[in-house]
């Protein structure tokens, strides 16, 4: 497969416009990792490999384990997650598929373990990753190789 379009160029007001999210998101409470969390996992789930690329690398300078990244994609099996993590990941997979839904019951987990401000930018962060995801799959973007 070869790359497609450019959208940073041919739709440069666009890409700016999915920029200026991404940086509202760095002013959320949302901390660095579990934010990566939320990117890895939803670039799994949506099978963008340049996103997993990236932002495996970023969780991995920010002191995140291997074996925690290795497990990702089977999160509930295991105990390597914390509550605040799980819950996370569990809107992250549901907001993801979107078709679905985000469950009452997750919603509802959410809304014991964070606040109504947290809520929202955990939507925002997983909506602005499935923006890119949806850009780079549909561009054929890759990780650039070592």
């Amino acid at each position: 497969m070869s790359q497609r379009v450019n959208i940073r160029k041919a739709a440069p007001a666009g890409y700016a416009a999915v920029v200026h999210l991404e940086k509202y998101l760095t002013t959320t409470r949302i901390a660095p990792l579990h934010h990566e969390l939320i990117r890895i996992r939803a670039s799994q789930i949506n099978g963008c490999t340049y996103c997993m690329d990236i932002h495996g690398n970023d969780a991995l300078a920010l002191g995140e384990s291997s074996r925690r990244l290795f497990t990702l994609t089977n999160w509930r099996e295991t105990d390597f997650f914390t509550e605040e993590e799980q819950v996370i990941l569990a809107v992250t997979e549901e907001v993801t598929l979107i078709h679905q839904g985000l469950s009452e019951e997750t919603y509802a987990h959410a809304a014991r373990v964070f606040d109504e401000e947290y809520i929202a930018q955990l939507i925002m962060a997983v909506i602005v990753i499935n923006a890119w995801n949806r850009i780079g799959v549909a561009t054929h973007l890759k990780p650039a190789l070592d």
